[in-house]
């Protein structure tokens, strides 16, 4: 739909809501009620407040009395909240008998009780159950001189009653939400990523005890020099240990860069992803020590690899970029190429990565850099090409293969943040990923090194 549509869509929408309150033609004084419950409904903040405009507005504009009630967590439970007589109950109490949970108005004695609905596009968001919409009840009393036009009216206040409590009670909850997610990204800055960091501490300590078994086996002791086999025994421990030991290296490195660029505090407190950019040889920092890791998965599946990079030597551009960003970048590339590479039409299962500049691509004189990792396969399906990069969205040829539908996603975030673009050509071959990074220049590669708060 075009923006000109979305535009007629709501303008529609504006004629229809007028030419009801002309036929509403509620009058001065119940006009004035509804402007003077929106104006403070916006003024105060807590949902306390809110309840007391609500009953006070309906006693100071139509000297009538009010009682609210609010759902809470069980099905068709009903708290009294807060009254025109009483002000916000201290503590929540359940509501009167007589006093249900309803889709429609009802008569109680001399009470006129009128369901309370939420936003209907944002019901699943409530922290409870609504039926219906319907989220509490709001009690109007002496009832017994209310006309069909009153009780029209108060209908519809109870519906705007709803909109605005709805709202308030998910913005406060989504102000607790921040406010948990960042005690958590404390938590986990102080009890996850500093403890790892202490790891290298004791990785260090196990180099220096492989070096000393070496030197051991290199230099016996006289007592076992009439023994070979136990000190080819030796040589062969250690080497295993040695070999662990680069093994655990290298998932020590990437697990903690990973953590320090997705758990970092700055993106919590902004909302957003926050880079932090340095220059990076993209093939030796970041492509290479990702295929080391998913080398033994490509292996274990028959996958054969190409590593050219396309003949274009790696100092020729100057790039700046997140490196433990773009290295997650290239692990959800490579993660997607060990579950869904097949066989090509000629019979070749294999992967390939590559890069080439693009000149002027983001403009006159702002070249780009074409990263891509390419799989061997069926074709990605066409209904399938618009959406993947999608949140959430999985294609038709996964394969039963795992997956959550985030990497693509999470993938054009990144890219994006760093001012890229990303995208998939098909090819008789199979399906080529790739995402595309601007060049800077030696000042702006300066600029963009600088703390934020010196960059004018």
């Amino acid at each position: 739909m075009s923006h000109h549509a979305d535009l007629d869509v709501v303008r529609k929408r504006v004629l229809e809501k007028k030419k009801n309150y002309q036929e509403y033609n509620f009058g001065p004084v119940k006009d004035d009620a509804i402007k003077t419950f929106f104006d403070l409904a916006q003024e105060y903040e807590t949902l306390e407040n809110l309840f007391r405009v609500c009953v006070s507005v309906i006693k100071e504009f139509f000297d009538l009395e009010s009682r609210l009630y609010l759902t809470c967590s069980g099905l068709g439970c009903l708290e009294y909240v807060c009254s025109s007589e009483e002000g916000v109950k201290p503590e929540r109490t359940p509501a009167p008998e007589g006093i249900n949970l309803a889709n429609a108005a009802y008569a109680l004695d001399d009470s006129w009780v009128i369901p309370v609905r939420g936003n209907r596009l944002l019901v699943d968001r409530l922290p409870f159950f609504a039926k219906e919409q319907v989220i509490g009840m709001l009690e109007i009393y002496p009832a017994s001189h209310l006309t069909d036009g009153d009780k029209f009216f108060f209908e519809k206040y109870a519906n705007r009653l709803g909109y605005a409590l709805h709202n308030k009670i998910i913005m406060l909850q989504n102000i607790q939400h921040i406010h948990f997610i960042n005690s958590l990204v404390g938590d986990i800055e102080h009890n996850v990523i500093i403890p790892n960091i202490s790891l290298s501490l004791y990785l260090r300590h196990v180099k220096k005890k492989v070096e000393a078994l070496h030197d051991l086996v290199e230099h016996p002791p006289e007592a076992v020099q009439h023994c070979p086999e136990f000190v080819a025994a030796v040589r062969g421990l250690t080497l295993g240990i040695e070999e662990d030991c680069h093994n655990f290296e290298k998932q020590y490195r990437g697990v903690s860069l990973f953590l320090e660029s997705l758990f970092r505090p700055s993106h919590f407190q902004k909302g957003h992803l926050v880079l932090r950019k340095r220059r990076c040889n993209v093939r030796s920092e970041i492509i290479q020590p990702q295929l080391e890791l998913y080398l033994p998965k490509l292996q274990e599946r028959q996958i054969e690899i190409d590593e050219s990079l396309g003949g274009v030597p790696e100092e020729d551009f100057t790039l700046m970029v997140d490196k433990g960003l773009i290295s997650q970048v290239y692990a959800n590339l490579f993660s997607n190429a060990v579950k869904y590479t097949r066989p090509s039409p000629q019979g070749r299962k294999y992967i390939s990565y590559g890069r080439r500049l693009l000149p002027d691509f983001f403009g006159t004189g702002k070249d780009g850099v074409r990263f891509n990792v390419f799989s061997s396969g069926p074709p990605i399906p066409e209904q399938d090409r618009a959406l993947i990069f999608e949140e959430g969205y999985r294609g038709h040829n996964t394969d039963n293969e795992v997956g959550t539908g985030r990497g693509l996603f999470f993938i054009r975030n990144v890219i994006e943040t760093h001012g890229g673009q990303v995208g998939v050509d098909i090819t008789p071959e199979g399906n080529d990923f790739y995402f595309v990074l601007p060049v800077f220049s030696d000042q702006e590669a300066m600029a963009a090194s600088l703390p934020e708060h010196q960059v004018r």
